[in-house]
């Protein structure tokens, strides 16, 4: 069986690896559509920190359920489509002990700390499935994405009464915006060039390019000098860290996605003169996946607008040095088999 394996930095070959069987609760998946997402991006460039090498990558996925081991409920039968749960949760640490399974202390992500789904097939245990057949095919490997999106929103307490600041309008950018509107707000998307357009498209009312407008002053111009209920950070860069501070309003809740990899310094008496809400967020819960899943439902075709090139299997090599080279003008590439 062939699988992807990102072995080195800047470099990507298919392996042959031992075709895996499933055990008691487990289930053997056919990968249809593996979405590459920016941490697969950052271990193929060496910069991410959570990954060692070889690996391979892939937490976006939709397949076709193959067969099932012992003691799998009979709905988990052969053909039916599925959208993965990436990560796992030990249920024992303080996270899980609070029903916050997506933020588990010794979490591993599928293409992170293991193995992913860039394979022609892959053994999960069937709580990790989510059955669903009623999305295309290509749209079962944008849920997971979009959900860390909406995981955001809920965290921010999102109501139809907020101003929202989105810093970031990649595919987890997306994510917020699209939960954000779909509560009701009124988002304020923020990033460089033409990826706003996208945040246009799904609802948001206004745009700000940052590379060309000042970021802080349009936001209050367009909160009457108040500035943002709700900040999320999708980029993780220090100066978008400090920056979301800088948009949020006296009381107002800041929400980060993004993790800086170098240090930020704030001046933090604005966490106090503002009496901020500081909210981290994390993957996302097994809720938000519905809630994309319905929302996606509500679309139609529409989302294979999100999807910027589409890499057949036996191509997938190309893939991600074709990110590399083309990050600001792609939102989502897919790999299809």
């Amino acid at each position: 069986m062939r699988a992807l394996m990102i072995e080195a930095i800047d470099r990507c070959l298919f392996r042959d690896v031992e075709e895996p069987k499933p055990g008691p609760g487990e289930v053997l998946i056919d990968v249809k559509h593996v979405g590459l997402c920016g941490s697969d991006l950052a271990t193929f460039t060496g910069a991410n920190p959570l990954v060692s090498l070889p690996r391979i990558p892939g937490h976006e996925i939709g397949a076709e359920i193959i067969c099932s081991g012992a003691d799998v409920p009979d709905e988990f039968a052969p053909g039916k489509r599925v959208i993965v749960v990436p990560y796992t949760a030990c249920g024992t640490c303080s996270s899980c002990l609070k029903g916050r399974v997506n933020a588990c202390r010794y979490n591993r992500t599928l293409g992170v700390q293991q193995n992913g789904g860039l394979a022609e097939k892959i053994v999960l245990p069937y709580g990790k499935l989510i059955l669903c057949d009623t999305l295309k095919p290509r749209h079962l490997a944008l849920v997971e994405p979009l959900s860390v999106g909406f995981h955001a929103v809920a965290r921010g307490r999102i109501t139809s009464q907020d101003k929202v600041a989105i810093i970031g309008c990649g595919m987890i950018g997306m994510g917020a915006v699209a939960g954000a509107v779909a509560r009701g707000a009124e988002v304020i998307a923020i990033d460089l060039g033409s990826k706003t357009g996208m945040a246009l498209k799904y609802g948001a009312k206004h745009a700000i390019d940052a590379g060309t407008e000042n970021v802080v002053e349009r936001v209050n111009e367009l909160t009457g000098g108040h500035g943002a209920d709700v900040v999320i950070e999708a980029v993780g860069l220090p100066a978008t860290f400090t920056q979301s501070i800088d948009l949020a309003c006296f009381c107002g809740r800041v929400v980060y996605i993004g993790y800086s990899k170098a240090p930020v310094s704030y001046e933090t008496r604005f966490f106090n003169l503002k009496e901020l809400d500081i909210l981290g967020s994390r993957n996302a819960l097994p809720e938000d996946f519905k809630a994309v899943v319905t929302y996606l439902e509500g679309l139609g075709d529409r989302p294979d607008d999100l999807v910027s090139r589409v890499f057949p299997f036996a191509e997938a090599e190309a893939a991600l040095p074709y990110w590399k080279e083309h990050r600001a003008d792609t939102l989502k590439i897919l790999i299809e088999r």
